[in-house]
């Protein structure tokens, strides 16, 4: 028997290759994401309606103005420029309540602010701008939420669905706007008279519906186009708008809006254009429904 030599092999396995932490990292950020969305759902799941209300005034902005243009629009384009002047005044008024007991307070806070020491009327007026903030924050979260709610009631209706162009929403320094503009071939009353259209009755009926829910006063005025009108008993444009002005009220009224809310109905024929630069425009007939600001009450220890 020979001697062989013995050979002994060592084999050396390689190391695997070391991956890193990075995917422990990614899980934990998926993880936490899924987390805090099942925590929004429950969160949403367990509030009321009028927390969530709540939550959305808060983070509402301070001023929201929703204004329709475009070529697709009424406006065919153009720009619509600040209110026009107010000299002409409304032709005639058929009602007109006393201002609330709000602006009341509000002005006897002010007489008695004047009257003071300085100490006094510095503090007294830091106290109502802060309470005009806050009433002014309040009431644009409120009107913004409206027009939001005036806009898909008409959507959602199929009968006035297709006018929700013609309806035109801002908010204006006296409060929340609602204007129903005339389109060509498609005018909110009957020409040359105070006849609305039956759409148009639909239309003032559903948003009747949503300004109901607000206790704001409601201001309601006709406008006209500036080209002259002579109607029978020499009718003109002042009593035209006017008698369009109270045929709105008149619908809304039936709607359910209760007649204290109105604080007045005014005609102003083409006293206050749509479009300055165009008077004649068929988009200067209009109806406006405006929910007017309220004053905020006097903050406490300064009421007389």
């Amino acid at each position: 028997m020979s001697d062989q030599p013995i050979v002994i092999k060592r084999i050396k396995k390689a190391d695997h290759a070391h991956h890193g932490g990075a995917w422990k990292v990614a899980y934990a950020d998926f993880v936490t994401a899924m987390m805090a969305f099942f925590l929004l759902m429950w969160l949403i799941n367990t509030t009321t309606p009028e927390q969530k209300r709540g939550i959305a005034d808060y983070f509402a902005p301070q001023s929201i103005s929703q204004q329709i243009s475009g070529s697709g629009g009424v406006l065919g384009g153009k720009v619509m420029g600040q209110e026009g002047a107010r000299a002409g005044g409304a032709a005639s008024v058929f009602q007109k309540n006393s201002p609330s007991s709000k602006n009341t307070a509000e002005q006897s806070m002010q007489n008695g602010a004047s009257q003071g020491g300085a100490t006094s009327t510095q503090g007294s007026a830091a106290d109502s701008r802060e309470g005009q903030n806050t009433a002014t924050s309040m009431q644009n979260g409120e009107f913004a939420h409206a027009a939001e709610a005036i806009h898909q009631a008409i959507a959602d209706n199929p009968d006035i669905s297709a006018l929700s162009k013609q309806v035109v929403v801002d908010q204006t320094p006296d409060g929340m706007r609602i204007q129903l503009v005339d389109q060509d071939g498609r005018p909110m009353f009957q020409q040359g008279t105070a006849a609305p259209m039956p759409y148009t009755r639909t239309l003032l009926a559903t948003i009747a519906k949503v300004i109901d829910r607000l206790p704001n006063r409601v201001s309601i005025a006709g406008h006209t186009e500036g080209k002259a009108f002579v109607g029978p008993n020499g009718m003109t444009n002042w009593e035209l708008s006017a008698q369009r002005a109270n045929a709105g009220r008149a619908i809304l009224a039936a709607a359910g809006l209760a007649s204290d809310r109105v604080y007045e109905v005014a005609g102003k024929a083409g006293s206050e254009p749509l479009l300055p630069e165009d008077p004649n425009a068929s988009a200067n007939r209009r109806l406006s429904i405006t929910l007017m600001r309220e004053a905020p009450p006097a903050p406490l220890g300064h009421q007389l």
